[in-house]
């Protein structure tokens, strides 16, 4: 099955690049690009990608709109696609908020090319980017910087889990791969993986990333523990 891949970067030379390397790839096509987040988003709502490669800082929209707009359309717009965002910076605000509002990881733009190449291929699988240790350490440099946790609905929607869930989403949120899980729980790998999509379908949220930024803001995880 052939990944569609559009990009959207101000810059000409990373379009064409990326473009280049992704093109080359027998199970991934490039079906345009686009110079800011407001013709990347129409490119986006012309071609129906499976995933954007979104540069965070651009002009007329920047990145971080642009995937907002994708991954929350309007009514009537059906089509969402996997976003992933492009940065200079690993650890930024722009890419926090990105993540809450449901990008599925951040790559470095002078990342090796095979890393371009495996995120894409990543995302469109429908797998968080973020590697389970990484989630953590961006996340856990937020919180530190938001040390209150929301005490509104963000917190009670806690109730909505089993205890089972609930320790699911703490170990998710501490840095643990599903095998690690697993084995924290003795129970099975696909068995994680259900209580996974159970806390996202509860939680209303869209990927692995958006339940460690859950799981800080609602107080259930606090940086620092262990």
């Amino acid at each position: 099955m052939t990944t569609r891949v559009i990009i959207v970067d101000d810059q000409a030379m990373v379009r064409a690049g990326f473009a280049a390397l992704l093109a080359a790839q027998s199970d991934i096509d490039v079906v345009g690009d686009a110079p800011d987040g407001v013709q990347g988003v129409a490119l986006s709502r012309r071609t129906h990608p499976d995933v954007v490669l979104m540069d965070v800082r651009m002009p007329e929209m920047d990145g971080l709109e642009a995937a907002r707009q994708l991954l929350d359309p309007p009514a009537g717009v059906t089509h969402r696609p996997k976003v992933l965002m492009l940065t200079t910076f690993d650890v930024d605000d722009y890419v926090y908020e990105a993540l809450r509002a449901g990008a599925s990881g951040f790559l470095l733009k002078d990342a090796p090319p095979a890393d371009l190449i495996s995120a894409v291929r990543v995302v469109a699988a429908g797998e968080a980017l973020l590697a389970p240790s990484v989630t953590r350490r961006l996340i856990a440099d937020f919180a530190r910087r938001r040390p209150t946790p929301r005490k509104d609905r963000t917190s009670l929607r806690l109730n909505d889990l089993t205890p089972r869930e609930t320790e699911v989403l703490e170990l998710i949120a501490r840095g643990l791969s599903n095998q690690e899980i697993a084995d924290a729980l003795i129970v099975a790998e696909q068995t994680v993986k259900t209580h996974i999509g159970r806390v996202l379908a509860k939680l209303g949220l869209r990927d692995r990333a958006q339940a460690v930024i859950f799981a800080y803001e609602s107080g259930l995880v606090s940086p620092g523990e262990r």
